[in-house]
């Protein structure tokens, strides 16, 4: 079941705790203010004009990131006027200091006064600028909660969906012992970034576990090793697995008649597999993803044999 996408809702803890690592980030004041700050606006904004006093465009809703430059001028102003020109950042969400610096004592003074969570990164200013915006507009991309299995299989993002029951966590747990990582199992939450890409990615609380029918609950990287999961992946393909019908008229037994499915304005391939007694269906979706995998590299088999039928029947009806 495909649900409505959802409107990504951003707060200071949420880019926090999303770029904690590759931002370097650190916590300087006021932490506890950052759970209910909402981020408005996906950008962020180096203040130095409306510190110097000129605040007709100052964009408050986004976060403030203060550089060498912005604290040198600072240190060169007067310490009653540093308080006041700081005061001016009372309704950003929150400020980050660049380059490991920590807060002066008048920016410390300020910031409890007003309840501003204060960060600090270890990364140059320009190098977390550009960083953070990226971070920031994966966070607010329209992503939706669909149910299927997500499965790493070498290289390629599958999802398995289908009815309840059908076996798709069996299946999950069969790759996965044969080297393939799971990143979601049952619900996947899936992301469109920056670059337009459909990420794949598990619910938080579910996140390396897998239920399996007749045994329950599992810890996978505990049964596994930790190469056994996947924070996220690339969708490439979408496998819909579906019990057998009296009329298979609509299962393509060529591949010539490639499927798609719309995933967040993005085209995903789509194949159907009959699920029936003895198929070894481990199997059939390894090669599905393995020849997903070829017909991005500019191979697709049912063509190529396609058109080398089509040159045979074509010699022969010339010599004819």
């Amino acid at each position: 079941m495909w649900r409505i996408a959802e409107t990504s809702r951003i707060t200071v803890a949420d880019f926090y705790e999303a770029g904690r690592e590759s931002l370097e980030l650190d916590w300087e004041a006021n932490a506890d203010q950052a759970v209910g700050r909402e981020i408005t606006e996906v950008a962020l904004n180096r203040p130095g004009l409306a510190l110097a006093g000129f605040l007709r465009y100052f964009a408050y809703r986004r976060i403030q990131v203060l550089g060498l430059a912005e604290m040198t001028y600072m240190g060169s102003l007067r310490p009653d006027e540093r308080q006041q020109r700081y005061r001016i950042l009372r309704n950003v969400p929150a400020v980050v200091l660049s380059r490991g610096r920590h807060m002066p004592v008048y920016v410390r003074k300020t910031a409890g006064e007003l309840g501003i969570p204060v960060m600090r990164t270890r990364l140059v200013t320009g190098h977390f600028m550009n960083a953070g915006t990226v971070l920031l507009q994966n966070l607010s991309s329209p992503r939706i909660r669909v149910a299927g299995t997500m499965i790493e299989i070498n290289g390629m993002g599958v999802l398995l969906e289908g009815e309840p029951g059908i076996g798709k966590s069996e299946i999950a747990l069969a790759l996965i012992k044969r080297g393939h990582s799971l990143v979601a199992d049952d619900t996947t939450i899936l992301t469109r970034d920056s670059t337009g890409t459909i990420q794949a990615s598990a619910v938080e609380i579910t996140r390396e576990h897998m239920e399996i029918r007749g045994l329950g609950i599992i810890h996978v990287p505990r049964l596994f090793g930790v190469s056994s999961i996947r924070g996220a992946m690339r969708l490439d393909l979408i496998i819909r697995m579906r019990k057998p019908t009296a009329e298979e008229d609509d299962i393509d037994r060529t591949g010539l008649d490639t499927a798609t499915r719309n995933v967040l304005g993005v085209e995903i391939p789509l194949v159907t597999v009959p699920v029936a007694a003895g198929r070894d269906l481990t199997n059939v979706v390894e090669v599905a993803a393995l020849n997903a995998r070829l017909k991005q590299m500019g191979h697709d088999a049912a063509r190529e044999l396609d058109e080398r039928l089509k040159m045979v029947l074509s010699r022969k009806e010339s010599s004819s």
